[in-house]
C-alpha cells in the first residue's frame, strides 16, 4: 500500500487522542490537526472507505486495520524522534523533524534507525 501523510497524519492523530479518550471527535481531530472540521469530515469519509475507521455517531474509532496502520506511523514517529535526541537535536526539533521523516523514510531506513536506537 502506498502511504499517504494525510491518511497516516489523521490515523495517529485519532490513535492518540483515543488513548486519552473513550471517545474521538471530529471537533477534536480537527483541533489537533489544526484543519477545519469540514476538512475533517471529508478525510474521515476517506479513512472509513479504506477501511480505517468506522462511526457512530459523533464518535470516530479506529477499525483493527487503522489501529495497526496507526501504530506502525506512531511507532516510526516515536523511533525518528528518539533517534534525532540521540543525535543532539533538541527536543522540539526532533518532534517536528521526526512528523516529517516518518512519511517518507524507507522501511530499510526505518529498520536500520531502529536497530540502532534500540543497540545505544
Amino acid at each position: 500500500m502506498k502511504r499517504n501523510r494525510s491518511t497516516e497524519d489523521y490515523l495517529e492523530c485519532i490513535l492518540l487522542l483515543s488513548q486519552r479518550s473513550e471517545y474521538v471527535h471530529r471537533v477534536d481531530v480537527a483541533r489537533k490537526v489544526g484543519v477545519s472540521q469540514p476538512a475533517v469530515q471529508k478525510a474521515v469519509k476517506i479513512l472509513q472507505a479504506s477501511g480505517f475507521v468506522e462511526c457512530e455517531g459523533m464518535h470516530i474509532y479506529l477499525t483493527r486495520k487503522g489501529e495497526e496502520y496507526a501504530a506502525r506511523v506512531y511507532d516510526r514517529h516515536c523511533t525518528l524522534k528518539e533517534f534525532l535526541e540521540k543525535l543532539g537535536v533538541n527536543a522540539a526539533d526532533a518532534e517536528a523533524d521526526a512528523c516529517e521523516m516518518e512519511h517518507v523514510i524507507s522501511e530499510a531506513a526505518f529498520e536500520a534507525i531502529k536497530n540502532f536506537v534500540k543497540s545505544n
